[in-house]
């Protein structure tokens, strides 16, 4: 199959979180996106990998701290440093997001669209990424509007956010997007079950994709206090100075006021995405793959059905 190349469109693989729902394996130390959960392959490395089908070393750039930075360059030894952005603190994925925007103008590239590749995530194909990159980045350059993704679920899913599409706005390979007619929270369960069936409800599953500068754009309208300290990054002021003035907060905190406003669209993600959150969506993921979770065997006693997984070659009772 030929790939399209993309010139402009930049890929940012983000990474920060510990995945404390998925403990004792994954710790602050070897989070559980750098665990060897797939085939003996991290979901870093497999999202690396599919990246790396369309675009060289030098046009992927990746967001941390400067621990998994360490973690990430030692799984990928191809990692260009230059392209490591770094988090001096967690400040949750309202900061993080815009901080991406803040370094890509820093490096002149605020005109240019990039694309949030979430790390604990999987897409299967993965190749479909780039038929959804390819329809971002022209309409994203085209609209100035906040471009995200997400999927028309089979059942009511706790933990996430809703979207309600609009009008069909364009179509691509095979590829739809639409005009977000509504931001549906998490909490409004009468809402989403309302619209479950209507095949309008959207799990909204981010791969945030937008220009630098246009991204900015909103954080000065609906966050100018994230703004402030985002605009001085990207003028050379020293990051970890900046940052932590920055409150923590969410991405929806300005997304959903976009939403309302009708300045976003949203793409029906080209692929199926698995958000890796807990051991049951891991183990979910291995049951439909025919992956049998890696152990030295287990015995079940009194009880029946629980993931049992391992390094060490002995079985678990």
């Amino acid at each position: 199959m030929m790939l399209v190349y993309y010139y402009s469109m930049i890929p940012v693989i983000i990474c920060g979180g510990v995945g404390t729902k998925m403990w004792p394996l994954s710790s602050p130390t070897l989070p559980k996106h750098f665990l060897p959960l797939i085939h003996g392959k991290s979901l870093f490395e497999l999202n690396w990998k599919t990246l790396r089908k369309t675009f060289a070393p030098g046009e992927i750039y990746l967001q941390t701290n400067t621990q998994q930075a360490e973690i990430a360059k030692k799984l990928v030894p191809e990692i260009i440093t230059e392209n490591v952005f770094i988090e001096p603190e967690s400040r949750n994925q309202g900061p993080a997001t815009g901080l991406a925007a803040a370094f890509l103008v820093k490096k002149g590239k605020g005109n240019e669209p990039f694309f949030l590749v979430q790390v604990d995530n999987l897409r299967v194909p993965g190749e479909n990424i780039f038929k959804m990159m390819d329809l971002a980045e022209k309409l994203g350059s085209e609209t100035h509007k906040y471009i995200t993704g997400g999927f028309v679920p089979d059942r009511f899913i706790k933990g996430v956010d809703f979207l309600l599409k609009g009008d069909l706005v364009s179509e691509q390979n095979g590829v739809k997007i639409f005009e977000v007619s509504e931001y549906v929270d998490r909490n409004e369960e009468k809402k989403i079950n309302d619209n479950l069936s209507s095949g309008k409800l959207l799990v909204h599953a981010n791969h945030t994709c937008m220009t630098p500068n246009d991204l900015l754009k909103m954080y000065q309208e609906y966050r100018p206090d994230w703004y402030e300290s985002l605009k001085k990054i990207a003028e050379g002021a020293d990051v970890a100075v900046e940052f932590v003035k920055m409150a923590k907060g969410t991405i929806e905190e300005i997304t959903k006021q976009v939403h309302a406003k009708g300045n976003s669209l949203v793409i029906e993600l080209p692929f199926e995405w698995t958000d890796f959150g807990t051991w049951e969506s891991l183990e979910k993921y291995y049951q439909a793959n025919g992956i049998a979770p890696k152990n030295g065997g287990v015995v079940e006693i009194e009880a029946k059905n629980n993931f049992c997984i391992s390094d060490r070659n002995k079985k678990i009772a």
